[in-house]
C-alpha cells in the first residue's frame, strides 16, 4: 500500500520556485531517504507533503486520501508525524510532559511512552528534567520519541544527524531503525552514507525534481550519476 504521494507539486516560497513538478511516493513500511545538496527542496517537500507549505500546483495523498490543501493540523491527525531539524520542543516541559502532549490518545499514552522510554533509556533517566536542560542529543531523541508516542502511520525526520556527536548519532540511528518496524518514514540527511545505511529507498532531488532513485544497496557517493549532484 501506498503511504504518501507527491505528484507533480509546485512549491513556492512567496515568487521563489522551491518544488517544480516533484514526485515520489513511499510504500508501508519502507524507509525512504531524500538526498541531495543544501537548498535544492528536500525539507520544503515534507513541508509540502505535511501542508506547512502547500502546493499551488500538483496531487499530495496520504494514505489514498487526497489532502491536497488540507490544515497541518487535519493532516497531522490523520497520522503523518513531523520531527523537525530544529527539534522544537517544549523547553520548560518536562520529558514526560513532552511526550504526553504528543499522545494523541490518553488510554494508549502509557503503552507508548513506556516503548519510547525502551528505545531511549536517556529519556527515561531524566523524565522529570525540563527539555530545555537536555543535551542537543538528547533533545533529538525527545523529538523522535515524541513522532513515536504519537501513534503516526508516517514520521517526516528531517537531518536527525544534524550537529550532533558521533556516538550520539549511532544512538539516534539505531534508534530511528527500531521505531521503522512499526513507522513508515521520510528522512532527510546530508550524511549520504547514513542515509543510504538506513534507508530501503533513496530520491536525488536537485532544483526542485528528482533526478535519480532506486534501492540504496550498495549505492555510494562516489557513483557517477550521483556525485555530480552531491558536489558543488
Amino acid at each position: 500500500m501506498t503511504t504518501l504521494e507527491l505528484d507533480g507539486v509546485h512549491t513556492y516560497y512567496g515568487e521563489s520556485h522551491i518544488l517544480q513538478g516533484l514526485s515520489l511516493s513511499v510504500e508501508e513500511g519502507e524507509i525512504v531517504a531524500l538526498v541531495g545538496r543544501n537548498g535544492v527542496g528536500k525539507t520544503t517537500t515534507l513541508r509540502t507533503a505535511l501542508g506547512l507549505t502547500p502546493p499551488r500546483e500538483g496531487t499530495v495523498r496520504f494514505d489514498g486520501t487526497d489532502v491536497t490543501g488540507m490544515e497541518p493540523h487535519e493532516i497531522a491527525a490523520r497520522g503523518m508525524g513531523w520531527v523537525p531539524e530544529e527539534r522544537r520542543v517544549f523547553s520548560h516541559l518536562t520529558v514526560a510532559e513532552n511526550l504526553r502532549v504528543a499522545a494523541h490518545s490518553a488510554a494508549d499514552s502509557d503503552a507508548r511512552i513506556a516503548e519510547a522510554y525502551e528505545l531511549f533509556p536517556a529519556l527515561d533517566r531524566f523524565s522529570d528534567k525540563e527539555a530545555g536542560d537536555l543535551s542537543g542529543g538528547q533533545q533529538q531523541m525527545l523529538a523522535i520519541a515524541r513522532g513515536m508516542v504519537g501513534d503516526n502511520d508516517l514520521l517526516l525526520v528531517d537531518e536527525p544527524s544534524e550537529g550532533l556527536a558521533p556516538q550520539i548519532v549511532e544512538d539516534v540511528v539505531e534508534a530511528l531503525r527500531a521505531a521503522s518496524a512499526d513507522t513508515t518514514m521520510v528522512l532527510v540527511e546530508q550524511n549520504f552514507r547514513l542515509a543510504m545505511d538506513l534507508a530501503d529507498r533513496f530520491y536525488l532531488v536537485d532544483h526542485g525534481v528528482v533526478v535519480e532513485e532506486g534501492e540504496t544497496a550498495g549505492v555510494t557517493s562516489e557513483d557517477e550519476r550521483i556525485r555530480r549532484y552531491l558536489t558543488a
